[in-house]
């Protein structure tokens, strides 16, 4: 194809004595990071270890900030939050990975929302320019990632950060762009080579399709496989192998854009 792409996973979710995923072969395969930072999951131990394997690994590393609700994974909405309170928050957990990144060596060179921060953010145009301030204000040259077309591309725009266009490999979309919900049944994808065969598509095609067929153009940066999904390892060595041998080359937006 003659392309050159990222793959990131949302990484270093367990927390305490409860494992999330599989941090240390998903760091063997994707050429980026997004490691939980203790609010949604991830704890003080997990945040140090991600970084640091990420870096053994040459990983890059981003803040995937979400909701202050460890119980519910981050998933669930939370209704009343002023934009400015959810901008703290943000900063705060932006703050927190990249000391522990100085710690390591390492530097924190992205934000990516998680979960029913990152949905409501999609469609919320004060909520995503909330997201957005708060990756400006901490560090201007920190890469926001985003899905093509939603509200935090826009905010982005606004503000004129630098941008990863992001495509999930194993999630469904509507025909607005925007994630499925994972109530739905099959908005969460499984099946491997069900996966690897929507990544090259959307490659070639430059387009994600809906779950109601609907052509949907976009520019792709980097391609997400969440790290909780229990097929994610075999998922991303097997969309990794079939991007290279399709002649797609692998390597972290950071050092592109």
């Amino acid at each position: 194809m003659g392309l050159a792409v990222d793959l990131n996973s949302d990484l270093g979710e367990s927390f305490g004595a409860w494992t999330m995923g599989n941090d240390a072969e998903m760091l063997d395969i994707v050429t980026t990071a997004n490691v939980a930072c203790g609010f949604h999951a991830g704890d003080p131990l997990v945040m140090h270890e991600t970084v640091r394997l990420a870096l053994e690994r040459g990983v890059e590393i981003g803040a995937h900030p979400g909701f202050l609700d460890l119980w519910g994974f981050g998933r669930r909405p939370i209704q009343g939050e002023r934009p400015g309170d959810v901008e703290k928050l943000i900063v705060y957990q932006i703050g927190a990975l990249q000391a522990m990144a100085a710690v390591v060596g390492h530097k924190v060179r992205h934000l990516k929302t998680h979960g029913a921060l990152g949905n409501m953010a999609a469609v919320d145009a004060d909520l995503a320019m909330a997201v957005a301030r708060a990756s400006k204000a901490v560090d201007p040259e920190m890469i926001f990632v985003v899905m093509p077309g939603n509200e935090l591309e826009k905010a982005g725009e606004k503000l004129g950060l630098r941008m990863a266009r992001e495509v999930y490999a194993d999630r469904t979309y509507d025909d607005a762009g925007n994630l499925t919900s994972r109530k739905l049944p099959g908005a969460v994808i499984h099946d491997s080579a069900e996966a690897t065969q929507r990544v090259l598509r959307m490659l070639e095609d430059g387009a994600i399709t809906s779950v109601s067929g609907k052509r949907i153009p976009v520019a792709i940066d980097t391609i997400c496989v969440h790290g909780d999904n229990p097929a994610a390892v075999a998922m991303a060595r097997g969309i990794r192998e079939a991007m290279e041998k399709a002649g797609v080359t692998l390597r972290p937006f950071a050092r592109a854009l």
